[in-house]
């Protein structure tokens, strides 16, 4: 989770470089298309069986709708409309979005101590960030975080269908549609390829995609939920350094607060919950039905069955 909130964070950085040379909805669009494709490619190359039955591909649509066409068309015009930090900050307010629907379809209490450091951390994230200002994205990169939650809770009923594949397909098709969605609004790609595009593009469909994805989702099959999405805190204070350290972005006196309230946060939420221990695989489950991945829905968490 270090490296894959790292990723994520470093991704609003090139998302705004990225910005300079190119449409919101097209750069969208290709960050979720090379994203896709490479991690099919990888797929094909290792033998990977394909998603086959209707149950699969249906999912995997409706994953690519919100955690790829809509999370990344929102994303970017938050960028687009915000101070970086504060587009972070709103575009990972999941831990808090995600409490009651886990616990509502997979049986994920959270107790009164997680919960309590949750608001802590993302009162943190605030105090970091929203001094630095604001912009008109901020529904926007709120509407992100409503649909990255969506891919996360749909993400747990991957089980049965194989993680790379249903990674790839879903940026593919969801890069398709954002594609479509561009062309309607934005008309005719109009992108300077520089170097500084080119690079911004390849980090993020590669690095902060691809594999920073094909790592979540395999994550969302095994932990809890809640424990799980607490580590996304970090996504917007690694933002906030790497703009700092990559851009012009000056630190405010209330960052070093702001990130030691989330970083407490943090260490309680996971402290607080069976989530820190080694969580049980999903894959008993699958082979005491039969491995054949039939399962109509994923299994429940470790704090579930217990």
């Amino acid at each position: 989770m270090l490296w894959i909130t790292a990723a994520w964070g470093a991704c609003f950085v090139a998302i705004r470089w990225g910005l300079r040379d190119a449409p919101v909805l097209w750069f969208a669009a290709l960050r979720a298309l090379v994203a896709g494709v490479a991690l099919i490619v990888v797929a094909r190359v290792q033998h990977r069986p394909q998603p086959s039955d209707w149950r699969a591909w249906r999912l995997i649509t409706l994953l690519a709708i919100t955690n790829a066409s809509i999370a990344f068309a929102a994303m970017f015009a938050g960028v687009d409309g915000l101070a970086t930090g504060a587009a972070a900050v709103l575009a990972n307010a999941q831990p808090l979005l995600i409490l009651l629907p886990a616990w509502w379809l997979y049986g994920e209490r959270v107790s009164a101590q997680s919960g309590a450091a949750l608001f802590v951390g993302f009162v943190g994230l605030l105090v970091v960030t929203v001094p630095g200002g604001g912009g008109s994205g901020a529904s926007l990169s709120i509407l992100a975080a409503v649909a990255i939650t969506a891919g996360t809770l749909l993400s747990r009923r991957l089980a049965g269908i194989d993680v790379v594949q249903a990674t790839g397909w879903h940026l593919l098709i969801g890069g398709v549609v954002l594609a479509a969605a561009a062309g309607a609004v934005e008309g005719v790609p109009r992108i300077d390829w520089t170097v500084r595009f080119v690079a911004s593009l390849a980090f993020l469909a590669l690095v902060g995609t691809a594999l920073a994805y094909w790592a979540w989702f395999t994550e969302t099959l095994r932990c809890p939920l809640g424990s799980l999405a607490a580590w996304t805190f970090l996504t917007p204070v690694f933002g906030v350094g790497f703009g700092v350290l990559l851009t012009n972005e000056s630190p405010d006196p209330w960052v070093a607060t702001g990130v030691v309230l989330v970083l407490a946060s943090l260490w309680v939420s996971v402290q607080g919950t069976p989530g820190h221990r080694r969580a049980e695989s999903p894959i008993g489950d699958l082979e005491q039905s039969g491995g054949d991945g039939s399962a109509e829905r994923a299994p429940r968490s470790p704090r579930a069955r217990r």
